[in-house]
């Protein structure tokens, strides 16, 4: 008689579970016509498994519930660990898009604790006071040393500020230095690469525009040198672009379960995925200039004000004034940016994954800064090579 406590094949989970969640991606496509929660985005943006997992064929939302309750009676048969922790937060994350594509309405606090596996609150004013004193300190250390902070940080981008003619080619010089090293340290990237396309009015500083080669550029700002590079370690290499490429071709040769071919997805994947991209830069050791360490910092203090703005725009209700005057205190952002993170915030799905950038970027650093070297090869195959969710992820080396 079949053991019916037996533990699942897991590779046979991993392919129900993509199978699924790309066949919700195509179920809300068809249904939405592109005017739902999600826009036209999908719920998986990016998706290189199509001759690997084909989307499974759902008629309605209810179709889903009965292959969720099935995956959870599977996913219950697993130990305690890493593994069914992510496949505990994966399916409360698609039970909870489930319901969005259904129509209910989700408060903010359900939708970052379900939809984004996150905490439902904002960084409280006493981390980001400790962290603008730890970014006053490196400012001190260029030279930045009168002023008030926002005084200081304004002079600091002003006065390294790329002329727009200068923003190709140092991007081109960064991305080829930054794939020479994430081949030497993550994966051998071969001879991919991406070029820049400059865009205005968006909600976003940068995006991987995989498909098309690209990496999409927010020119309604102004960068840096330290600026670029950071996003080029977050968006090509050893980012997204580069997490895409690993994923695919270990789901190809059997390496990894065929769940990586998620690692798009709007669901408790994307934490993880934009915090490879956010410390995209340590993970290649290229902290090589005070700028660098600089803008490290400075862009953790805006991505922790971010999420508290968010908090407080859609979970408190606050005015869009008064959530600026926040940003404007405690992030010293661009007004463009300010602005862009107000928009972004307010998108019924996507809105909470403001969040993503916070938490994603503290689950990989608290593991990366533990690490013993001889830990290494393990931890990168963990981070790229397997789907995570923060609380998973955590669990490494335990």
């Amino acid at each position: 008689m079949e053991n019916q406590n037996a533990v699942p094949n897991d590779a046979s989970l991993g392919r129900q579970l993509t199978a699924l969640t790309i066949g919700m991606d195509h179920l809300e496509r068809q249904l939405s016509r592109g005017h739902g929660v999600l826009d036209s985005e999908g719920l998986v943006p990016i998706y290189l498994g199509d001759e690997l997992v084909p989307p499974m064929a759902l008629s309605d939302w209810d179709a889903v519930h009965t292959e969720l309750n099935d995956l959870e009676r599977q996913v219950a048969q697993y130990p305690a660990g890493a593994r069914r922790t992510f496949l505990d937060d994966m399916l409360r994350s698609l039970r909870t898009a489930t319901r969005l594509f259904e129509g209910e309405v989700l408060s903010f606090r359900e939708k970052l604790e379900g939809l984004v596996g996150v905490p439902a609150q904002p960084i409280s004013d006493e981390e980001l006071l400790e962290m603008h004193g730890q970014l006053s300190g490196l400012l001190d250390r260029t030279g930045l040393r009168h002023g008030t902070l926002a005084e200081r940080i304004g002079r600091w981008e002003e006065e390294r500020a790329l002329e727009s003619g200068q923003l190709e080619p140092v991007f081109t010089e960064l991305m080829a230095e930054a794939q020479r090293r994430t081949d030497a340290r993550i994966y051998p990237t071969g001879d991919y690469t991406m070029r820049l396309n400059a865009l205005r009015d968006v909600p976003f500083t940068a995006r991987c525009n995989f498909s098309q080669g690209q990496m999409d550029l927010n020119v309604d700002l102004k960068f840096t040198r330290a600026a670029i590079k950071h996003l080029v370690c977050h968006e090509v290499f050893p980012g997204h672009s580069t997490q895409l490429l690993y994923t695919r071709d270990k789901a190809a040769s059997g390496e990894s379960t065929a769940d990586v071919l998620l690692c798009t997805a709007n669901a408790v994947t994307g934490c993880v995925q934009e915090g490879i991209g956010d410390q995209g830069v340590e993970l290649i050791d290229w902290i090589e200039h005070e700028d660098d360490a600089v803008h490290a910092q400075l862009r953790r203090v805006r991505s922790a004000s971010a999420t508290s703005a968010a908090w407080y725009q859609m979970g408190e209700n606050w005015s869009e004034d008064r959530v600026m005057d926040f940003l404007k205190r405690y992030s010293f952002g661009q007004q463009p940016w300010m602005e862009g993170r107000i928009r972004f915030a307010s998108y019924s799905f996507r809105g909470p994954f403001i969040a993503s950038y916070w938490f994603g970027n503290e689950a990989v650093r608290e593991v990366r800064e533990r690490l013993s070297a001889e830990q290494w090869p393990a931890f990168i195959e963990t981070l790229y090579g397997q789907m995570h969710s923060p609380r998973s992820l955590r669990m490494f080396g335990s």
